[in-house]
């Protein structure tokens, strides 16, 4: 091999080298997870207990912020199920609370949201996979996150459904048979309940803000009474027999609106209809509307208390100090008749990290439940933030509070200007010994 090649090999190698250092110290350390364990009650979750695991991992990212990532599964057999029935669309959102406590205080709330299919009463409800949040870290050191509470919410979509065969469905009493209809009549799901009995009743139990009574028209029906939450909500009565200026049929509509509620306040309502005469009555469906809702409904609202891993999980923030810097001698003023300066020593500042770990270590801290500490509050607070304070004014500076300009480039331009300086300095000397050697061969 030349000389020439030789030279160029091992600057390749001392390259390579220090782009593997420079590597070694960016990459951080993966962070470690806690697990939590959370039992839910009220609202979406009903009167038994749901259990949701929480895999709890806090991360600096790669924007310099303190990032706290939830991720979610049910434990056991329990779901959140739906209230009603509801269009696709409908979200269930779910906002935990951690505590930030050490070199820096303040409170982070991951958030993460999941819509849902179309729904009916008792649907099972899919959580979000996980939950996120970040703060930005000013002050380095040791801080400690310690999760707290959990809240989740349903929010209903807007839309109208149409419920008939549905299960659970609508309620009927004895007097009344489904039968099938042809396709062309035009019959939601080809179908009608209908009874010639007097006072017999279909009730439906909803959510929502309005409903629609949906059925025939055709001559010589029966009216019919209508009832919301108990209560006759028409007079005179609804009467399918007539069209909607008040002419008796002559023919027969099919799926039409018969009648329709004012909008009511959302929450659970039911409707009926009775037939009132000893003649034909028909059922077809009815139409469960949800209007839009400025924000969820406290009373979906599930609260979800910490079973296990509220011990919580250390973090150091880089930008401490590993070990205490060197003492500086700095020069002070000499007295009068005094032929040598003395020299001052400056104070060393503490470390902030209260240990020599790496700045990028996250370990988990095991610890008891501690409910009474807990933050519960589900309305969202403004984090709080300490700004990080000089430790140490640099040598010939004004001590102003503030601290100096960093230096650009750091070790990463330095390693690479050496590298680069040495493969300059291999490929000068090997040219200045070919030409020695050219010239000794010339003179003989």
């Amino acid at each position: 091999m030349s000389q020439w090649r030789k030279a160029v090999v091992a600057s390749s190698v001392g390259l390579a080298a220090s782009a593997a250092f420079v590597v070694g110290l960016s990459a951080p350390s993966q962070a470690d997870t806690l697990v939590a364990t959370y039992r839910c009650t009220g609202g979406v979750a009903g009167s038994i207990p749901v259990e949701l695991e929480a895999g709890i991992t806090p991360k600096i990212n790669s924007a310099g912020q303190l990032e706290v990532g939830w991720s979610l599964k049910y434990l056991g057999d329990r779901r959140f199920g739906s209230p009603g029935y509801f269009a696709k669309g409908s979200l269930l959102n779910l906002e935990g609370v951690v505590d930030i406590t050490g070199a820096w205080d303040g409170q982070l709330r991951p958030k993460g949201g999941k819509e849902q299919a179309a729904l009916v009463p008792g649907d099972q409800l899919v959580v979000p996979e996980g939950l996120s949040d970040a703060g930005s870290v000013q002050r380095p050191g040791k801080v400690r996150v310690v999760p707290g509470a959990l809240v989740v919410r349903f929010t209903p979509a807007q839309g109208e459904v149409m419920v008939n065969n549905n299960r659970p469905a609508i309620e009927y009493t004895g007097g009344w048979s489904r039968i099938s209809t042809e396709e062309e009549f035009g019959d939601h799901l080809n179908d009608l309940h209908t009874t010639t009995a007097v006072n017999e009743v279909a009730k439906l139990a909803f959510t929502g803000t309005q409903v629609e009574y949906i059925g025939r028209r055709e001559r010589d029906l029966s009216p019919i009474q209508i009832r919301v939450d108990g209560q006759p909500i028409t007079d005179p009565l609804v009467e399918p027999g007539k069209d909607v200026n008040g002419t008796p049929m002559t023919g027969t509509k099919a799926k039409e609106v018969l009648w329709k509620s004012p909008e009511m306040a959302y929450k659970q309502h039911t409707i009926e209809v009775e037939n009132t005469a000893a003649g034909r009555a028909y059922l077809d469906a009815f139409k469960v509307i949800t209007g839009a809702l400025p924000s969820p409904p406290k009373h979906h609202e599930a609260t979800c208390a910490l079973v296990s891993g509220g011990g919580g999980i250390d973090v150091v923030v880089p930008g401490a100090p590993s070990s205490p810097p060197p003492t500086t001698p700095t020069p002070t003023s000499t007295p009068t008749g005094t032929n040598s300066p003395t020299n001052t020593p400056t104070t060393t500042p503490p470390n902030n990290n209260g240990d020599n770990r790496d700045p990028w270590h996250v370990g988990v801290v095991p610890g008891a439940v501690n409910t009474a500490t807990t933050r519960a509050s589900a309305t969202p607070t403004t984090t709080r933030f300490i700004k990080a304070q000089v430790v140490k004014t640099p040598k010939g500076g004004v001590d102003t509070g503030e601290a100096p300009a960093e230096a650009t480039g750091g070790p990463y331009g330095l390693i690479a200007g050496g590298s680069a300086l040495l493969l300059v300095s291999a490929t000068g000397g090997l040219l200045v010994r070919r030409r020695r050697a050219e010239h000794a061969g010339g003179a003989k």
